[in-house]
């Protein structure tokens, strides 16, 4: 006599895909979620870092350098000697002095010489 085959149940089926195509059943995105709100908890806990006062100076933008320069060079700026003090080309020191300028942070002593206001 030859043994009759069972067809496979539905909700074996359905396993079965599940688990071959990797896919998230309700269960993996309750876990995962639990999981992240956990997470955001403790990240809530946690203290702010503190930025020290180093970094803040560190990150000063390049028109408080060029005006930090004036300002320590008394009598008057030349062009060259801020140039020789920052490394910037001169077109972007000319744009940072002409916008210090236009601020009325700098102004114009004589031809290419400039002091702080």
């Amino acid at each position: 006599m030859t043994q009759r085959k069972r067809n496979p149940s539905f909700d074996s089926m359905i396993k079965f895909f599940l688990k071959h195509y990797n896919i998230a059943t309700k269960q993996d995105i309750s876990r995962l979620a639990e999981k992240i709100e956990s997470l955001e908890k403790s990240i809530q806990k946690m203290p702010a870092a503190q930025k020290s006062s180093t970094a803040q100076e560190k990150a000063k933008s390049a028109s408080d350098v060029v005006l930090n320069i004036i300002k320590n060079i008394g009598g008057g700026a030349s062009f060259s000697d801020i140039k020789a003090r920052t490394d910037f080309d001169d077109k972007k020191l000319r744009n940072i002095i002409y916008r210090l300028n236009k601020q009325g942070k700098i102004r114009r002593k004589k031809r290419g010489t400039y002091v702080a206001e």
